[in-house]
């Protein structure tokens, strides 16, 4: 079955928004996953059923990425995206704790929902058992950051870049993210490129603004990681040249009781590059929790 018929389009605020639910009733929380730039919910194509063998599991694809809505008149937010996040499981009916796995763009997202948990927490929100963190630049001073991500950013030749670049300079520097190239096949950049056919591509400039968030709220995020109250798994590619080792580290030292697992020999896409070893790695984590 092809990623696109696993999901389904939700309404959220008025905007097309791509889910895949596996559904089902167990005994472990749900488990909900925030995925990263420039890709979509199908970074874990490969490792879904692994995840959900005894858990529901539940991803979206945020505004503006893969399968979801494209406007050009959003401000893509990282707060909006929070909020969007939220609409999503509320849409599906998720209403107890759940167990949050964010992995790059998403780790920012997460960190948002950690402060709304923190300052303001309602009912919409779903409680939260457990957080795993996973190659993320959530300490953006720390990161190294790629020169296309340093353009698209760009208010002038952002735009430019993102509504000229081709499918072939897409491919090869998502692929120069990771250990071993060969982890994103060509039918993983076929799938990313299509999901912008009929879109307008600067909307990648747009979404890519969110780095400069990083700097701005940085105190609200990392406050609320160093306050964070449940178990967190820090869980990260060793040889990552973006989201590089010493953020994990960073991480691992403010958030109360964090557990590290580096996954060495692996990049910034791991749940990619080795599916197997990282949903062991998850799952280990996770079943931990469970025999406590």
């Amino acid at each position: 079955m092809s990623w696109r018929d696993r999901g389904r389009m939700l309404d959220v605020f008025g905007d097309a928004i791509f889910v895949v639910d596996t559904g089902g009733s167990f005994e472990a929380p749900p488990l909900v996953i925030l995925h990263g730039f420039p890709t979509c919910s199908h970074d874990f194509d490969r490792v879904l059923d692994r995840l959900a063998a005894d858990r529901r599991v539940v991803v979206h694809d945020h505004l503006g990425f893969g399968l979801s809505a494209k406007p050009m008149d959003r401000a893509y937010s990282l707060m909006e995206q929070a909020e969007v996040a939220l609409a999503v499981w509320r849409a599906v009916g998720i209403e107890g704790p759940v167990d949050l796995l964010a992995h790059d763009y998403g780790t920012s997202v997460a960190t948002e929902l950690l402060a709304r948990r923190e300052r303001a927490p309602t009912v919409e929100a779903p409680s939260l058992r457990s957080l795993t963190l996973c190659n993320g630049s959530v300490h953006i001073d720390l990161a190294k950051l790629s020169w296309p991500q340093v353009v698209l950013r760009h208010e002038f030749w952002g735009p430019i870049l993102a509504r000229n670049g081709s499918k072939a300079l897409m491919g090869r520097r998502l692929r120069q993210t990771l250990a071993d190239p060969a982890g994103f096949t060509d039918e993983d950049i076929d799938f990313l490129w299509s999901c912008y056919e009929g879109a307008d591509r600067g909307v990648l400039a747009v979404v890519s603004r969110y780095t400069f968030e990083r700097t701005r709220f940085a105190r609200r995020w990392i406050g609320a990681l160093e306050r964070l109250d449940v178990p967190t798994h820090v869980l990260w590619g060793r040889e990552d040249p973006i989201a590089v080792p010493a953020i994990a580290e960073a991480l691992a030292g403010e958030i109360p009781g964090a557990t590290l697992t580096w996954l060495d020999g692996l990049a910034h896409y791991p749940m990619v590059e080795a599916p197997e070893r990282w949903a062991d790695a998850v799952v280990g984590f996770l079943a931990g929790l469970r025999a406590e």
